[in-house]
């Protein structure tokens, strides 16, 4: 990631990632090390982050690790303390886990987010970023999706990520800490999980098309997505923590390519690139998922000065060259 997306200088301040060790937080982390950050915190219970992202921050003499959970208030006080701005990352993915654990899922999203906003106002954070979900757009069926117009949510994961935009908001409100949420659309890029039951759909192809092991596509396929690559996650939680603009506080904001393709679309590049003839298998669609989807990001563009920098089918490539070197080195 070469493109620089702030023009502070981040030497005299701090920053506390939270799932830090995870997909989206180590690279926001790395980012903000390789950037020249004053000291840049990782708070994760390692649940679903792992080691190998910790170990590319460890090289950066202004990391510091803090493994605990944001169930935990003491932790998230500990954390938040003598730091300058938080990106809250930390959060349950994966729509259809929720739908088997929404206990689980209402504990850590919402009762974790309220532990963060909670220290964030205590320890007197300059401003809060954290993400929210696309999810919370439901069966809201306008295309492309506008920050303002939302339905009703399709799983207790986006009912987490919904309630997490009204406690922002309330926080906002009472007492008067500075925030602002980001909806993201299906990020993908290098380090995202291609493990477990609840991998993400990009890593999972390519490890199963490189090692012509079943790959399934859940309904006909022909459901779209708008798949953003992870540098433009970075991009806008790095503005979001350091604007200045008064007018874009306190909102929430579509974090998105604003294209769209299909799964059916998405697995012939992968095989393509791959050079590969490997066919995947079609199964039920899954539930809660939507059938479209698509982002205005206007708002984002408008406020934060969001412009995304990589293109569906160049993140695409990068990514797919990341997993292949995974795998071939075993």
């Amino acid at each position: 990631m070469s493109t620089t997306f702030h023009t502070k200088d981040l030497s005299q301040s701090s920053f506390l990632i939270t799932g830090g060790a995870g997909f989206i937080g180590s690279h926001i982390a790395e980012y903000l090390l390789k950037n020249g950050a004053g000291k840049v915190r990782v708070l994760d219970n390692l649940v679903n982050g792992f080691q190998s992202n910790l170990d590319i921050l460890k090289r950066y003499d202004q990391f510091e690790f803090i493994e605990g959970d944001i169930r935990n208030i003491d932790t998230c006080q500990q954390a938040c303390a003598g730091m300058d701005y938080v990106s809250h990352q930390a959060a349950l993915g994966s729509v259809p886990r929720s739908i088997k654990e929404p206990v689980y899922f209402t504990e850590v999203n919402i009762g974790g987010f309220a532990n963060m906003l909670k220290a964030a106002v205590d320890n007197n954070i300059k401003q809060f970023v954290y993400a929210s979900s696309s999810s919370v757009y439901g069966d809201e069926p306008t295309l492309p999706k506008q920050e303002n117009k939302v339905g009703n949510c399709l799983s207790p994961y986006a009912a987490t990520k919904k309630t997490n935009e009204l406690y922002a908001q309330v926080f906002a409100d009472v007492y008067g800490i500075k925030l602002m949420g980001f909806r993201y659309f299906n990020i993908f890029g290098p380090r995202q999980d291609p493990d477990g039951a609840y991998a993400a759909v990009i890593p999972l192809f390519v490890k199963h098309i490189m090692n012509r092991t079943e790959v399934f596509i859940n309904g006909d396929g022909g459901q779209t997505r708008d798949f953003t690559f992870i540098d433009n996650a970075v991009q806008v939680n790095i503005k979001g923590m350091l604007t200045d603009n008064a007018e874009a506080l306190n909102k929430v904001y579509n974090i998105a390519m604003g294209e769209n393709f299909s799964v059916n679309y998405l697995y012939n590049a992968c095989v393509e690139y791959l050079k590969s003839d490997f066919a995947a298998t079609y199964r039920e669609p899954r539930a809660g998922d939507i059938r479209d989807s698509l982002a205005d990001i206007s708002l984002a563009k408008k406020l934060l000065g969001y412009e995304p920098v990589k293109k569906f089918e160049a993140g695409l490539e990068e990514t797919i060259e990341f997993f292949k070197q995974k795998y071939s080195n075993g």
